[in-house]
């Protein structure tokens, strides 16, 4: 859980700077790739989890 909330932050920083700072699009660019890389990574790891049976 603590990758995917550092992997937040810090789409969220480069998404800002790449959106204010001139001719730094790319940053931008960059920061919602890896949003949406993080976004698949939860959810595959939270549909693997799902599939297990409780142990009895």
């Amino acid at each position: 859980m603590t990758l995917f909330l550092a992997l937040i932050i810090i789409a969220i920083v480069l998404g800002i700077i790449g959106a204010t700072a001139d001719g730094l699009l790319f940053l931008l660019i960059i920061g919602i790739v890896l949003l949406v890389a993080d976004l698949i990574y939860i959810t595959m790891r939270m549909r693997r989890s799902s599939h297990r049976r409780p142990v009895r």
